[in-house]
């Protein structure tokens, strides 16, 4: 397999883990095994232990002094806050209504360049921007779930502000990942918001009945720090480095139609017409922002 076939399958992989992660980790908090911020706590701490066992093997560039407090920044934003509002959302709306929401990751990416990056902004990505903003609020204010116990639109608040932390992550780390490989400092990253999330998932974690874990639960949680976790930081990068930014945007349309698939052979969720008239409009909002304006002749 060539460097571009193997990462078009890396990046393939990433949202095969990502999509099937919504109904995994959901079921784990679900059914009480392990509280929403402790498990972020567990998966930050397993992933952390595996990317400094991997600093082992791989050849390592040093980071700069000043780098690091880029590096906690991105830390608190790409790590922390993400992870804390993407799990506590994820226990209260349905995991279609996530994945969905977080496909519109990259209209907040393209709003923070141009803000931050001073990125020009065409008319067609404004359109994209509104039309995806109007797909997430819909789903937010009138989406239902399959399980009553859940809170959609707390739920799905908390995933858009994950996916907004997510995408500040993504403009902050954009200059290191030109000066650095990212094996170097991910092992940083993850580092840094296991120290900031310890106070946040300590008693969640210490409160965990791990002797009442069945085969299926050890499994979701082994695959949640290995799988979408572990797996999809050091796979990305491999993605990343061959493939164009917009080849990469693309592919996160997987994300909800793994999710969507998964959840509903697990009967974990329902479709109806208004979540994908919903995903429609944020679908097309996000073609438009990624396509590429067509050349003068």
């Amino acid at each position: 397999m060539n460097s571009r076939g193997f990462a078009i399958f890396a990046l393939f992989m990433v949202q095969l883990l990502y999509g099937l992660n919504y109904t995994i980790a959901k079921a784990v908090m679900n059914e009480n095994y392990i509280k929403p911020f402790g498990f972020v706590l567990l998966r930050v701490a397993g992933a952390t232990l595996l990317f400094w066992l991997v600093s082992l093997i791989v050849p390592q560039q040093k980071i700069e002094k000043r780098d690091f407090l880029k590096l906690f920044v991105a830390a608190l934003f790409g790590v922390v806050i993400n992870m804390l509002f993407f799990f506590k959302g994820l226990e209260f709306t349905s995991p279609i209504h996530a994945s969905a929401i977080m496909t519109i990751t990259p209209i907040i990416i393209l709003i923070l360049s141009a803000y931050i990056l001073k990125e020009k902004v065409t008319s067609l990505k404004i359109i994209g921007v509104i039309l995806g903003l109007i797909g997430a609020l819909v789903l937010t204010i009138y989406g239902k779930s399959a399980r009553a116990g859940d809170n959609v639109p707390l739920g799905n608040l908390l995933i858009f502000l994950n996916a907004i932390s997510y995408s500040i992550y993504v403009v902050l780390i954009k200059k290191l990942t030109t000066k650095y490989h990212p094996f170097s400092f991910i092992k940083w990253l993850f580092l840094f918001g296991l120290i900031i999330l310890v106070p946040f998932g300590f008693n969640d974690l210490k409160e965990v009945q791990w002797q009442s874990f069945t085969p299926y639960i050890t499994f979701s949680v082994l695959f949640v720090i290995i799988g979408a976790t572990f797996g999809t930081y050091l796979l990305n990068p491999l993605a990343l480095n061959k493939l164009k930014a917009s080849t990469v945007g693309i592919f996160i349309y997987l994300q909800p139609v793994i999710a969507g698939l998964f959840a509903l052979a697990m009967g974990a969720d329902f479709i109806d017409a208004l979540k994908i008239g919903a995903m429609l409009f944020i679908f097309l909002g996000v073609y438009l922002v990624i396509k590429k304006p067509k050349k003068a002749n």
